[in-house]
């Protein structure tokens, strides 16, 4: 594939009597485009990996390359997404044969992790082996996990993202609220969700671990009670998380800071899964540039490692 450069030269002629004439002149040249980054969506038939194939498809410089996914096997993903034309890409139960495939065409890829935190480190480990980095959006991950695919990817020099979250809009509020931290002695995060069988949310963890271990404890007044009402207290410098459940609401997380006559409040609302492509784009296209960022490990933890 290539792309045809066309550029327009003006040169002026001087004339006797100071006159002078504009001549243009075009020049054209053929330069070989750039290949578009192969994506692979491990985990394509869930909700999120369905936006992620559409959100792919319509994005500059990137393609979908392969679906893997344990359900609707053997489906155009391209119809299972509702897509006006086929892709022509199979949803396939093998992880390993797709990457097989990709990885003989040589060019730049990357396998989108939506899958399970068991398979995790399996699944990097593969994409590793065929020359593919991996952006892993698996909420859940423990910590060892985390310990041991850092360990891995330093061992074999190749890039990987771990993205707690993919909401550009959640990470904003993350970096407010640990500002506002340094100002306020009182917080208290109250989250809602339409539905939810772990909680407090990964969301909500997060938040108080970037609170926690900042110098700072919060909300003394009220440290040592134990009224349930009073929402659960996570780490050791009284953060409460309190959290809604009630079919309709939207995914809603708020931090209440308090101080002397005043309430500073940061909330951010997710009203689709759409609010994460453009962070899932954003991360595909700097886990492949790892080598030449100056960031010196080849496991990021975070997407606002990159913003």
């Amino acid at each position: 594939m290539a792309t045809l450069s066309c550029h327009l030269h003006l040169a002026i002629r001087r004339l006797p009597g100071n006159a002078s004439r504009v001549r243009p002149s075009f020049s054209c040249s053929v330069q070989p485009s750039q290949s578009n980054i192969k994506v692979v969506i491990n985990g394509a038939a869930k909700e999120i990996g369905r936006a992620a194939v559409i959100a792919v498809t319509k994005a500059r410089g990137m393609e979908v390359a392969g679906a893997v996914d344990s359900y609707c096997v053997g489906e155009d993903i391209g119809k299972v997404c509702d897509m006006k034309e086929p892709l022509e890409i199979p949803i396939m139960n093998d992880l390993t044969m797709v990457l097989g495939s990709i990885s003989q065409s040589k060019e730049t890829g990357v396998v989108i992790d939506f899958t399970q935190p068991s398979a995790v480190y399996d699944n990097v480990k593969q994409a590793t082996a065929f020359g593919l980095k991996s952006v892993v959006y698996v909420p859940r991950i423990k910590a060892d996990t985390i310990s041991a695919l850092s360990a891995f990817c330093e061992k074999a020099s190749m890039g990987c993202l771990v993205a707690p979250t993919l909401s550009i809009g959640s990470i904003l509020l993350q970096q407010a609220a640990i500002q506002a931290s340094f100002h306020y002695n009182n917080v208290e995060i109250v989250e809602s969700r339409a539905h939810a069988t772990d909680l407090p949310s990964p969301d909500a963890v997060q938040i108080a671990n970037n609170l926690s271990n900042l110098g700072q404890i919060y909300n003394r007044e009220d440290l040592s009670t134990d009224v349930l009402a009073r929402g659960q207290v996570l780490g050791e410098d009284g953060v409460r998380v309190h959290s809604m459940v009630l079919p309709g609401l939207p995914s809603s997380t708020t931090v209440y800071f308090s101080g002397p006559g005043e309430v500073y409040t940061i909330k951010h609302d997710i009203t689709d899964v759409q609010c994460l492509m453009p962070g899932l784009l954003l991360a595909i296209r700097k886990v492949v540039r790892l080598k030449s960022l100056s960031l010196w490990q080849h496991l990021v933890y975070g997407l606002e490692k990159f913003l």
